[in-house]
């Protein structure tokens, strides 16, 4: 209603064509510069990146400063992100990281499906089914997108500073039904808070950074759990842009 928004699958995921996996953020980046001028969508653009995608924006920002005019930092991945951890969050992880990908159990596989038909719950019955086949067959390709996530941290911490644009990062608190299949709520809980103080650092070190704490929202849900705050916060940034 009040902006052009453009949504992609970043190759080698979702029903972008296949790629070997996994890439480097300064490919990514690059990749979906070149895609946004295929399109003849003009710069300077409002990134929203999310996760593992929080560090392709940033990483865009940093390889494109001209063509960036705000961020929107969603549980963005960090490099300081497992040192910032209490010591057994950051070894749970490390141990759930090295590990071989699991193969899902009959009961997993139901509790997934179960929160995705949750998540899709207001979709057309034959695109919620068709995303849910679709997530419950391709799950590990996120997992191996990410293998390679200590050199796409590094390329964020040797990579140069991010322009000084408007930046709002969203700290989600709430306990994320996926990360419980690997750790308990106490660990999550331990490391929410850890997370809280990471992103507040971060929004403190951008000249016109903001942190917005989201208390109900888990991390991999938060764009559907509040999608209100989501929207607010770009309506925010688009507003600081112009003035």
């Amino acid at each position: 209603d009040f902006t052009t928004s453009v949504i992609y699958d970043r190759a080698g995921t979702g029903w972008s064509d296949p790629v070997e996996l996994p890439r480097t953020a300064t490919a990514v980046s690059t990749e979906l510069r070149n895609l946004l001028h295929a399109a003849g969508m003009p710069a300077p653009y409002l990134l929203v990146g999310h996760s593992l995608g929080g560090a392709y924006v940033r990483r865009f920002a940093q390889c494109f400063p001209d063509e960036v005019a705000g961020l929107l930092l969603m549980d963005p991945a960090h490099e300081d992100y497992l040192t910032s951890m209490p010591e057994r969050v950051h070894k749970a992880g490390e141990q759930a990281a090295n590990e071989p990908l699991p193969n899902l159990t009959t009961e997993q596989i139901e509790y997934v499906r179960g929160l995705f038909a949750q998540m899709l719950a207001t979709w057309p019955d034959s695109i919620r089914e068709l995303l849910i086949s679709y997530h419950l067959a391709s799950w590990q390709v996120g997992i191996q997108e990410g293998t390679n996530r200590y050199e796409v941290l590094d390329e964020l911490r040797h990579g140069g500073a991010v322009p000084a644009v408007p930046v709002i990062v969203l700290t989600a608190m709430g306990i994320d039904p996926g990360q419980r299949l690997l750790m308990s709520e106490e660990l999550l809980r331990e490391q929410n808070n850890a997370k809280r103080g990471l992103y507040e650092t971060l929004a403190a070190s951008l000249s016109r950074g903001e942190h917005r704490v989201l208390e109900e929202a888990a991390h991999s849900t938060m764009h559907i759990d509040r999608p209100d705050a989501v929207l607010t916060a770009i309506r925010d940034l688009l507003d600081r842009m112009e003035r």
